[in-house]
């Protein structure tokens, strides 16, 4: 660049340069610098510094489309690796599952819908979290690896059922509410099945399952979902269970209803009586039927309760300190896999992955 400036200034020096000999010879030299003059010195001081200028334009450019190209080869070879990974390793490592969180790779089709490889590993995990750290299974061992096995074809029928469900719920406006999940956990907490506490529940939580409680929010709308969908797709249950409180409506017996109608065939010939009184804090008391109870005056028959797995119709016999003696007629669902038969075969699912 200073060469540049030395030429310049050369330039115009050379143009005002004074000859020896009169004033007035000089005053002609003087007269030289015009705008034309300093044009064409400008021009000339331009023209060599682009010398250096577009050589460090070109470099810029070069740079950009470099790492443009080792952008997009980076990601090509990330998801490149992810479908090795998930695909044909089958990877359920915490790293495979983090990703599949953020990117929403699929593990099957249902319908127009993708089923998203995350609710896979989200099942998974838990159980293999579980028998990893509180049952001290080794699945590394090949003398536990059939048990993995038939646990990974089990969620992926599930994950797959779960779509077709949600599909139904879809179509049949079948929505969860915030507070019936609040509801189930209450009892859950009540029960002490995951401590009676807000810290003891997110440490057993974390202890035995790695969830966090949004985790478990998640699982338990999945579950009351699942029962509400069941209690529509499952005709003959529901019609049993609506003939039944029709009948009793109208005055019918409930020992009667119990012998025509009740599938629970340990207590159908004796008017449909539990045996023993029902704990509302026992973990074995389901949460359905013991909010349930809750409402009903010593006498009252419910209306239908969906227990996820049937339909039930309770009459409160007795309540002693908070304890209660029932009958019910309890009307069981089909196998979720039997009730979503017809929709599978007429839509069926593709899996992208075989185990």
């Amino acid at each position: 660049m200073s060469k540049i400036l030395a030429r310049s200034k050369n330039f115009v020096t050379s143009k005002v340069r004074r000859k020896k000999g009169s004033p007035a010879q000089a005053d002609e030299s003087v007269a030289r610098i015009t705008n034309e003059t300093v044009a064409e010195a400008r021009e000339d001081v331009l023209r060599g510094a682009r010398k250096f200028i577009y050589p460090l334009s070109h470099s810029k450019h070069r740079v950009l489309m470099t790492s443009t190209i080792l952008v997009v080869v980076a990601i090509l070879g990330f998801f490149g690796s992810m479908v090795w990974l998930l695909y044909r390793r089958k990877d359920t490592s915490n790293f495979t599952y983090k990703v599949t969180q953020i990117v929403p790779f699929p593990i099957a089709k249902v319908g127009s819908s993708f089923v998203p490889y995350e609710n896979y590993l989200f099942e998974l995990k838990r159980y293999i979290f579980y028998y990893n750290n509180v049952e001290a299974v080794d699945f590394d061992n090949p003398t536990y690896q059939p048990q993995l096995l038939d646990q990974k074809q089990k969620v992926l029928a599930r994950v797959v059922d779960m779509a077709y469900i949600k599909q139904v719920a879809k179509e049949q406006n079948i929505t969860v509410s915030d507070d019936e999940v609040d509801e189930r956990i209450k009892i859950l907490k009540d029960q002490n099945r995951l401590g009676n506490n807000d810290k003891v529940f997110e440490d057993t939580l974390r202890d035995f399952y790695d969830w966090s409680v949004n985790d478990f929010r998640r699982s338990i709308r999945n579950d009351i979902l699942t029962s509400k969908v069941l209690g529509v797709i499952d005709i003959d249950a529901r019609s049993k269970a609506n003939s039944a409180l029709d009948e009793l409506k109208a005055g019918a017996d409930f020992s009667a209803m119990v012998s025509k109608y009740s599938d629970d065939i340990t207590n159908n010939t004796s008017g449909g009586e539990i045996q023993g009184m029902i704990n509302p804090k026992d973990r074995n008391t389901s949460s359905e039927q013991a909010a349930a109870l809750a409402k009903l005056k010593v006498g009252e028959t419910s209306d239908i309760v969906n227990l996820g797995y049937g339909l039930e119709i309770l009459k409160k016999l007795e309540d002693k300190d908070g304890q209660y003696r029932a009958s019910h007629i309890l009307i069981t669902f089909k196998p979720i896999e039997d009730a979503l038969n017809d929709r599978k075969a007429e839509d069926k699912p593709t899996v992208y992955i075989k185990l």
